[in-house]
């Protein structure tokens, strides 16, 4: 359980770096800080792991958890625009604005919707280093680490993604915002990473867009905070061109992506986008 004290912290620090504009601040309380040698250690054990037995195993135990998850968190999410995805659609990236550790069990929900049983999910590689039931499943429930080291993104992740989108024609779930940012309600500005594979691999992405619903349900005894459910927008499935190059493309796609996620939060919530930040930009949060 998340104390208020921290989760007051949280929202105090989304606030700051919503207004200064530095939309990839890291803004949980302790949260790991790994060096870069911890880091490299993280991505070479998943590398040289990942085809074994034992990792394969204790991968299966992480999402049948995982799975039970989804099915709780999410009976009653809602799922509009499933009928843009297109049945025959091979390997194909996931963008979604990251609020929650839980939120990407309202994506294993969609892709388990259009039929598919295996969601590999994008995940920071400090993420690996938590320990307990949640560190299990961060390691194992088809995660796969991601840092900031050049020959990692470069030669491993992306033969990893190759494997993953051209070879098994899988879903993979990549946030652009990179840092997850506690039940806030606003689409930030994308970071590259997500369109300069799908440019690169010739991979369409499926745009969605996450509108957190209060309740009326109280979340903690404070009575500060209620809880929250989810409507999951399909908004578009968007596809490199051919004719552009794999920089052009990138930039390309990225913009029609925060566009798609910027005109959804103006339509569900009816408020234009901005930056200043207001109580309730905070899910659940009632000041």
């Amino acid at each position: 359980m998340i104390s208020e004290e921290t989760r007051l912290q949280v929202i105090e620090n989304i606030k700051n770096s919503a207004e200064n504009g530095e939309f990839y601040n890291k803004v949980e309380v302790n949260d790991p800080v790994l060096t870069a040698a911890e880091s490299k250690r993280i991505t070479d054990a998943y590398i040289d792991n990942r085809h074994k037995i034992g990792f394969k195993l204790k991968s299966k135990t992480a999402c049948f958890f995982a799975d039970i998850a989804m099915k709780v968190i999410n009976r009653d999410t809602e799922i509009i625009g499933l009928e843009k995805i297109p049945e025959e659609l091979g390997g194909v990236i996931i963008t979604s604005n990251h609020f929650s550790p839980l939120e990407n069990t309202i994506i294993r929900y969609l892709n388990r919707k259009i039929g598919r049983k295996k969601l590999n999910i994008i995940c920071q590689d400090s993420n690996f280093a938590m320990s307990g039931p949640i560190g299990f499943l961060m390691n194992y429930a088809n995660t796969i680490p991601i840092n900031t080291q050049p020959r990692y993104l470069a030669r491993d992740f992306l033969c990893i993604l190759t494997e993953k989108l051209k070879k098994n024609k899988e879903s993979v779930l990549l946030y652009p915002e990179q840092e997850m940012w506690f039940n806030y309600r606003k689409p930030r500005p994308p970071k590259g990473g997500a369109y300069f594979y799908a440019a690169k691999l010739k991979t369409p992405i499926i745009s969605c867009f996450v509108e957190i619903v209060d309740t009326d349900i109280p979340d903690g005894k404070s009575g500060k905070f209620n809880k929250v459910k989810y409507r999951l927008h399909i908004l578009d499935v968007l596809y490199p061109s051919e004719e552009k190059s794999t920089k052009e493309n990138t930039e390309n796609l990225a913009a029609r992506d925060y566009k798609l996620k910027k005109e959804c939060y103006e339509k569900v919530y009816g408020n234009k986008l901005s930056y200043t930040f207001e109580t309730k930009d905070i899910a659940g949060y009632k000041g």
